[in-house]
């Protein structure tokens, strides 16, 4: 009986060591984006409470997290909270943001990980609020990663209020609006979106089978690589990872050409 429960496991750790070998290493992503979809679906399954799929999914990040620090990854975004989950039910909203700070909480301990705020924290309680202006402002002993934690996020606003500062900043520059008109680039808009000076995502993962953005980076994906998985975000094992990964570096980028 021993040996059958073992089995399993055994088969599981020898297909994850043939995925890492599988893995080319110098196309590696630097920048994964991930929609951690899934934990209602998940707990519903279970017939579990809705805040159980919660806790699941934020666990689940940790682990995620640990696996790219493994593997060399230098920036995650993590798509935790858009703006059109706003509209759930009060009751649910304030579980899903008590659970969010508990995990921004365990972030905190963790002296290798520098975190990012993406969204718009007017959208969120205080005390979530204050918590992530203490994250971002905090400096890791020693960087190994860099999490942009998107809550209250939206893809539109971001580009709204990244147009919106740009003017702003035209205007107490004494700029020509209408020249600025004229000459608007990309590079100017970039230069003030929540992810400035950080380099665009090379890969994008959806859990849960949804094979849509859902508005998530929707300008910094232009040229980004998709991966849709079936599994439900709590159940995401790091061999679906390690799949995604080497799907990434075998495929050939070719950056809108």
């Amino acid at each position: 009986m021993s040996l059958r429960l073992e089995m399993p496991g055994i088969l599981y750790d020898f297909y994850e060591r043939r995925l890492l070998r599988s893995l080319d290493t110098d196309r590696m992503p630097k920048h994964i984006g991930v929609m951690v979809d899934g934990n209602r679906r998940w707990a519903k399954q279970f017939n579990a409470p809705t805040s159980q799929g919660h806790q699941a999914g934020a666990d689940k990040i940790h682990e995620f997290l640990g696996w790219c620090k493994e593997l060399g990854i230098n920036v995650v975004t993590l798509y935790m909270l858009s703006t059109d989950n706003m509209n759930r039910s009060g009751e649910e909203l304030d579980m899903l943001m008590g659970i969010i700070a508990n995990t921004l909480d365990q972030l905190d301990e963790d002296e290798h990980i520098s975190v990012h705020a993406m969204g718009a924290p007017e959208l969120l309680p205080d005390y979530l609020a204050d918590r992530l202006n203490k994250l971002t402002a905090r400096t890791p002993v020693r960087e190994k990663l860099h999490v942009n934690v998107a809550v209250g996020y939206g893809g539109r606003r971001e580009i709204v209020d990244a147009v919106r500062e740009l003017l702003h900043d035209a205007v107490d520059k004494g700029a020509d609006i209408g020249k600025l008109a004229d000459e608007l680039s990309v590079d100017d808009i970039s230069r003030f979106l929540y992810t400035r000076g950080q380099p665009d995502p090379d890969l994008v993962i959806r859990t849960s089978g949804e094979q849509r953005l859902s508005g998530f980076l929707m300008w910094q994906s232009a040229y980004s690589e998709f991966y849709f998985c079936e599994a439900l975000w709590p159940a995401f094992r790091k061999v679906d990872f390690l799949r995604a990964l080497r799907d990434y570096t075998g495929r050939q980028r070719r950056f809108g050409s």
